[in-house]
């Protein structure tokens, strides 16, 4: 049963994709300790990596701390804060005749999120969850390269005084989700889709994969991830992006 989940998600989610040429590809490979201080509360420590470009090139890494609270039997509330280092995409500016290019360069973030999430089981081992998330972002300025070039003249000079603005962010993420949750099974098969909402949908995601369970404290997982990217500010533009991701957690 999990197996031909897999396969008929596999099969949509590629249906969905059909038709978005302008693309790259990278890998997300991810890292989770979590501990349950009792019944209700729960601590954990995450690290991330994600690379572009085809898998070529790094695009960030980061890590987080969070903290979880069980309301309910079928709702529950999280914080969590997150450091990213990113490595910015390059930019480039065209005029009549001069040009302006910012080369691509490594700067730090900080995300702080809160979120509710509730589950119910529709189905003998269908279980759909609903999370609901507000995140913040926060990138300081900082003092980069920047070039002007000029077509007419054949000339290429430094631009010493440019600092790039801090910037913040708020977002609204959506995230609706359906998995094959059965006991003591192997693999739990899901697929979710989120919305990244800022005044409009900038962002949508749409996942595919399942965990895999190695014992009582270990498990992992591995997905296939489409990010289709809409409304993005001129300077913040990025491609679409076809992600595989692989993961693994540590339960104590």
């Amino acid at each position: 049963m999990e197996k031909r989940l897999i396969i008929l998600l596999l099969t949509a989610f590629t249906v969905v994709t059909q038709g978005h040429a302008q693309t790259e590809s990278g890998m997300i490979m991810g890292l989770e300790v979590e501990k349950k201080v009792n019944k209700q509360i729960g601590v954990g420590l995450e690290a991330d990596y994600r690379s572009r470009n085809d898998f070529k090139t790094t695009d960030r890494w980061s890590v987080g701390l969070n903290a979880d609270y069980k309301l309910t039997k079928w709702l529950k509330a999280d914080a969590g804060y997150t450091f990213l280092n990113t490595n910015f995409r390059e930019k480039i500016t065209t005029g009549t005749s001069k040009t302006k290019w910012r080369p691509s360069y490594w700067g730090g973030r900080h995300r702080l999120h809160l979120s509710l999430s509730a589950d119910h089981k529709v189905w003998s081992n269908l279980r759909v969850s609903l999370r609901e998330r507000w995140q913040y972002t926060y990138r300081p300025e900082k003092e980069v390269d920047r070039w002007k070039i000029d077509e007419t003249l054949k000339t290429k000079t430094l631009d010493t005084d440019y600092v790039r603005d801090g910037k913040a962010k708020h977002q609204l993420r959506s995230r609706l989700q359906v998995e094959w949750d059965k006991k003591r099974a192997l693999f739990t098969p899901y697929a979710h889709v989120e919305f990244y909402n800022s005044l409009a949908v900038e962002k949508i995601r749409y996942t595919v994969g399942t965990d895999i369970k190695l014992g009582k404290q270990h498990s992992a997982g591995i997905y296939y991830r489409f990010q289709d990217m809409r409304n993005q500010d001129e300077e913040d533009s990025d491609p679409d992006m076809h992600y595989l991701g692989v993961g693994y957690k540590f339960k104590f």
